[in-house]
């Protein structure tokens, strides 16, 4: 079989999808998805002069010298409360009780804490400190102003954004639909978890394995099955699962074997390849192909296997059709050990990285594509690329981290 590099592969499965056209959604269903276009502020923040603390509004030149010995005295005459507005203008000798966010009135230019003031039954105040202009007042604006930009499209909507988003008063946000996607795990030797299982059977993983990871790059797991090794029954579970889904992943028979059916079985369906096999270790069966308006992707069994396959592939399939691309953050990393490797295929493995002396080394994590503890607390692959056989102990390689990664919009 001929392997096509890591880097075609992903180019070209890429290439073979497009975003999802753009829904407007509220805003709480909007958590999580991407921004389909770009957002600028269409209102200030704040929407006016206003008071950032309980206290008394002032005029800031008449606090001049006051100290608890000696006070300055003012007559009170309004209260402002948030959503509010005040009743009067301060004249010369004049306060405002006002409270946290309320609007402050015209002639005051600074507000005297509460703390700082002593009120006095018979309608006056006495201030116990000097105070400047501006003291204690969030001006009109001063976080951002009507017009400008905020967002780009790809941000995806976390809590914070959908909290900007809300202050602008905006009631919807322009999106991308979470993908639908459904799972088939394959293989005779399967059995679902809470059932018994021989020695020589597997309890099935990838199936909650691989919806998790769905779900952590923004779809929606419509549906899942599974099916044996068997032609006509993987074409029934194929046609049924694919013709509900924007993607349908499979896991299992991916590879060579006797029983490795499923890319027979999709090729008989009529899907069209637009890679199958990648020089990458682990996930080398891995492919993807179009069945009709469904993206399919192909996952080996092995679980180590089917989430490097699903990570390199999969999840950018996911996020295109999003309308974002990710950029993860790489670094330069010493290797703590040597390793082996064939010199024609890109390995991923499992690390953690640590800072000794000023310099970042990457451990790697004991690896084979059916092992599955791996990636747990992994922080991120070391990519030791093609063209080389040997590495090392200090060898310097990159690492891929799984951590903050940025999103950008996609070129459709």
């Amino acid at each position: 079989m001929s392997l096509t590099s890591l880097a075609t592969a992903r180019q070209a499965v890429l290439d073979a999808v497009c975003p999802a056209p753009a829904e407007a959604v509220p805003l709480l269903h909007a958590h999580g998805r991407f921004l389909a276009t770009a957002v600028s502020a269409t209102r200030s923040l704040p929407g006016c002069d206003n008071s950032a603390m309980d206290g008394w509004a002032v005029r800031a030149g008449e606090t001049h010298g006051a100290t608890r010995g000696h006070p300055v005295r003012l007559r009170v005459v309004d209260t402002v409360y948030a959503g509010a507005l005040p009743s009067c203008s301060l004249q010369p000798g004049e306060a405002a009780r006002i409270f946290t966010g309320a609007p402050l009135p015209p002639g005051a230019d600074a507000v005297v804490r509460q703390e700082a003031a002593r009120a006095e039954g018979t309608g006056h105040v006495s201030l116990f400190i000097t105070v400047p202009p501006g003291h204690d007042i969030r001006r009109a604006g001063e976080e951002v102003r009507e017009g400008t930009p905020l967002f780009a499209a790809g941000q995806r909507v976390e809590p914070s954004v959908l909290g900007v988003l809300a202050s602008l008063g905006m009631p919807t946000a322009l999106v991308r639909p979470a993908p639908r996607v459904a799972v088939l795990a394959t293989g005779d030797e399967l059995v679902p978890p809470g059932h018994p299982a021989q020695p020589h059977q597997v309890y099935e993983s990838n199936l909650l394995l691989v919806a998790a990871l769905a779900r952590e790059a923004g779809a929606e797991v419509i549906s899942t099955g599974r099916a044996r090794d068997d032609r006509t029954e993987l074409r029934e579970a194929v046609t049924r699962l694919a013709s509900q889904a924007d993607v349908l992943v499979t896991t299992g028979g991916a590879s060579v074997g006797d029983k490795d059916q499923v890319k027979s079985a999709l090729t008989e369906l009529g899907a069209r390849f637009v890679v199958d096999g990648v020089a990458l270790k682990p996930g080398k069966p891995v492919a993807v192909a179009r069945l009709g308006s469904t993206a399919v992707i192909v996952l080996p069994g092995n679980p180590g296997a089917a989430t490097v396959a699903w990570d390199q592939l999969g999840r950018p399939v996911l996020l295109k059709l999003q309308g974002v691309h990710e950029e993860r953050r790489r670094l330069r990393a010493r290797l703590t050990e040597g390793r082996h490797k064939q010199a024609g295929l890109t390995y991923l493995i499992s690390a953690q990285v640590e800072h000794r002396e000023g310099l970042a080394w990457v451990r790697l994590r004991p690896q084979g594509a059916g092992q599955i503890l791996q990636n747990v607390g992994a922080e991120g692959y070391a990519v030791l690329p093609p063209g080389r056989a040997d590495f090392a102990e200090g060898d310097e390689v990159e690492v891929e981290l799984f951590d903050r990664p940025r999103y950008l919009a996609a070129v459709p």
